[in-house]
């Protein structure tokens, strides 16, 4: 076991991190995307620390696949964009680097600093990025060159042990970014970490807080759900957590006032996680399907709609506008949504016709 220091105010040195090798966190190489090595080890070859970070190293520690590689280096955006030309800055306020490799997206951030709260935008040193992490498992850093792991949190033996520790102090980590009650209950139960009691008062305390995130954000976290292969685990940590009533209102208002719907609901997502895995690659609207099915079967008496030929045409648009207002604030494609609605109203046995468009002469 090694260790990283610093030097304290009087430049005498500081244990800062344990540095688990190999031997020791035993993280499987194959199992690490080629594309994020090779950009980790071209940034450090022009003189930038770079490493792997959050959520693909606490899945590589317990031998999971990561669906993404996030990289964290010391280089800026700008000087990235220079590095690689495959390359193109996002964000406003937050800026970060997307390299692409065909159809794969590599991001690449900058250290970040603590100087305006966990949630600002000056660039830092390693040591403060650290404290902008939300919990100790998401907190880790991997050098795939050395294959060393970086832990000043604890957050390899947090992930073993199967704790969620925060790493933000528990009065400012879901004021300052409410999506991170979200992240909780994800962790929560896709790891099987049970939440502290502490956290979980401070969720239901904060809740509401997630009223003013962006629905595009919101949208990001549930599509994150719908496509994650947890989705029966997540909603229901959720529910538990009085945290789905401001992700799905509509759907979560029809569970508390039904019973019958709730346990449709709730049995359709087994289904999607289903779908998810024997086809992790099905189109969204497909996935959707298991989202919105209960809701368009109540909208009316679709047989009576069928016998009267009455099943399409306008019916078919007050539908649409209907489970475009449940699935609020979410915002999925148009055209998926559209094929979601089509096989919903499919499987009640309802021929869909659209509108015609008019043509002007």
């Amino acid at each position: 076991m090694l260790f990283r220091y610093s030097t304290d105010k009087h430049g005498r040195p500081v244990k800062k991190a344990i540095i688990y090798t190999k031997e020791e966190h035993k993280i499987p190489k194959e199992l690490v995307d080629p594309n994020a090595c090779w950009i980790v080890e071209h940034l450090k070859n022009c003189g930038y620390e770079a490493y792997i970070v959050g959520g693909a190293v606490r899945d590589l520690i317990v031998g999971k696949t990561p669906k993404d590689f996030d990289i964290v280096t010391a280089a800026t955006p700008s000087k990235i964009k220079k590095l690689f030309r495959n390359s193109r800055i996002i964000g406003k306020r937050f800026r970060l680097v997307h390299v692409f490799f065909g159809e794969k997206i590599f991001e690449v951030s900058t250290f970040r600093s603590i100087k305006s709260g966990t949630v600002g935008n000056d660039f830092g040193t390693m040591d403060e990025d650290v404290l902008r992490r939300d919990f100790s498992l998401n907190a880790l850093y991997y050098d795939p060159i050395k294959e060393q792991v970086v832990d000043y949190v604890g957050g390899v033996e947090d992930i073993k042990n199967k704790v969620l520790k925060p790493v933000i102090p528990l009065d400012k980590i879901f004021t300052e970014d409410p999506v991170r009650m979200i992240r909780a209950v994800k962790f929560s139960a896709t790891l099987g970490i049970k939440i502290p009691r502490a956290i979980r008062h401070k969720i239901k305390k904060n809740a509401h807080l997630l009223q003013e995130v962006s629905p595009s954000r919101l949208t990001e976290e549930l599509l994150k759900i719908i496509n994650g292969g947890h989705s029966f685990e997540i909603v229901t940590a959720a529910l538990e957590n009085d945290i789905y009533m401001y992700l799905q209102p509509s759907a979560n208002a029809l569970m508390y006032e039904k019973k019958d719907f709730e346990e449709s609901y709730m049995r359709h997502l087994m289904d999607l996680d289903k779908l998810n895995l024997a086809q992790p690659d099905a189109r969204l609207g497909k996935k959707l399907t298991f989202m919105i099915s209960d809701f368009i079967s109540s909208l009316t008496d679709w047989k009576k709609e069928i016998d009267a030929k009455t099943a399409s045409g306008e019916l078919y648009t007050k539908t649409w506008n209907q489970v475009r207002n449940f699935v609020l604030p979410m915002n999925p494609q148009r055209t998926e949504l559209e094929f979601a609605i089509k096989e919903s109203l499919t499987k009640l046995g309802v021929a869909v016709k659209f509108p015609k468009k008019r043509t002007r002469r």
